[in-house]
């Protein structure tokens, strides 16, 4: 049996790429030989490669996707690919989220990511095809307490990733979801950071992983990138969870605590 080699979009556009998955999937892509254009407010740390190309602006605002696809009809790439891994965080409870942080988390993690499949998916129909990957969490299906608007704005993200991949399956368009769980990166880093003691923190919340351990975020950008790759074609409309077995069972383990039955 030969090798498994695994062939990637010629050009993928890759949201968040200042940090966190992000710039760590944007990484990975040029390592892997493959064009890139990063989308973010701020600037990214890949801008010295020729091959990656910066659009600075919010993803929630057309005219961004509008400079992205200037670029992409530039290229006449033959392939393409996105990722979107731009998102916020709202901490809070239900009657503490104001109307203005509301729309400010749904603008950037829906909407943000509805504006690029929309401005991107005719240009892969154009090119008889492409591969998606909507970034979401594992808090789009289980809640997480003071997460409330994030928890729904990922579950958004998650249904409309999956709505999409049955519109546009017979184009030659498969679009797929990822749900990170905890990583040391982006979001997860700034909960740790912001915990009176982030030492404890850190420690609680690896103990609760089966692995005990928290993921990297170079582990979850495999995962974006088979999806992105022709050995993922058996995938379509799927949520892969790639959260190191957090959400496969209850974290009980009587044994453990001591109990023998």
């Amino acid at each position: 049996m030969g090798s498994l080699e695994l062939r990637l979009p010629d050009m993928v556009v890759v949201t968040g790429t200042a940090s966190g998955l992000g710039l760590e999937v944007a990484r990975q892509l040029l390592q892997s030989n493959c064009q890139v254009v990063g989308v973010d407010l701020a600037p990214s740390a890949l801008e010295s490669d020729t091959r990656y190309q910066q659009v600075t602006g919010s993803i929630a605002d057309t005219s961004t996707w509008n400079r992205v696809v200037d670029l992409l009809d530039a290229q006449a790439s033959a392939t393409l690919g996105l990722v979107t891994c731009a998102a916020i965080l709202d901490v809070g409870t239900v009657p503490e989220a104001t109307p203005q942080r509301i729309e400010r988390t749904m603008s950037v993690n829906v909407t943000g990511t509805a504006l690029g499949m929309a401005m991107i998916i005719p240009r892969m129909e154009a090119n008889g095809g492409g591969a998606i990957v909507a970034v979401a969490s594992v808090n789009a299906t289980l809640a997480e307490q003071q997460l409330a608007i994030y928890n729904a704005s990922k579950a958004a993200v998650r249904q409309l990733a999956r709505t999409a991949a049955l519109d546009h399956a017979r184009r030659g368009i498969r679009i797929n979801v990822l749900s990170p769980g905890p990583m040391m990166a982006g979001l997860f880093k700034r909960h740790v950071e912001s915990a009176t003691d982030s030492s404890r923190f850190l420690a609680t919340r690896a103990n609760r992983q089966p692995q005990g351990r928290i993921l990297e975020a170079s582990e979850v950008a495999q995962a974006a990138l088979f999806l992105l790759s022709d050995g993922a074609t058996a995938l379509l409309g799927a949520d892969v969870i790639a959260d190191g077995g957090l959400t496969a069972g209850f974290d009980f383990r009587t044994g453990a605590e001591g109990a023998s039955v």
